[in-house]
C-alpha cells in the first residue's frame, strides 16, 4: 500500500491557518491512497491554530475512510496539545 505524504509549513498561525487546511484537504481528498502521512518536522512557528488543521485534516481523512499518520512533531507541538486536551487526536506514529 503506498502512502500520501504530506508536509506541513514551517509557519502556521492564524493567519494561514484556513489556506493551510484547505489545500491539506485538497490534497487528502485528490490523493488515491488509502494512507496519508502528515510531517511536521518543518514546523517551527505555530500556535493553537496548527491544532486546528491537524484536527481538519484528521476529519477529512475519517470522512473519506483514509488512514492518517502524523510524524515528526515538534515537542512544543506535543505540549500545545496535551494543553488543549487533545493529544489523544493526534497520536504520532512511530
Amino acid at each position: 500500500m503506498s502512502t500520501a505524504l504530506l508536509i506541513l509549513p514551517s509557519d502556521l498561525r492564524h493567519g494561514n491557518a484556513a489556506t493551510s487546511l484547505a489545500k491539506l484537504q485538497a490534497q487528502i481528498r485528490n490523493s488515491p491512497d488509502a494512507e496519508v502521512e502528515i510531517q511536521a518536522g518543518q514546523l517551527t512557528d505555530f500556535d493553537s491554530s496548527a491544532l486546528a488543521v491537524l484536527l481538519g485534516c484528521r476529519r477529512e481523512a475519517e470522512s473519506l475512510s483514509k488512514t492518517l499518520k502524523f510524524k515528526q512533531f515538534p515537542a512544543k507541538l506535543r505540549e500545545l496539545a496535551l494543553l488543549y486536551g487533545v493529544s489523544e487526536l493526534l497520536v504520532e506514529s512511530t
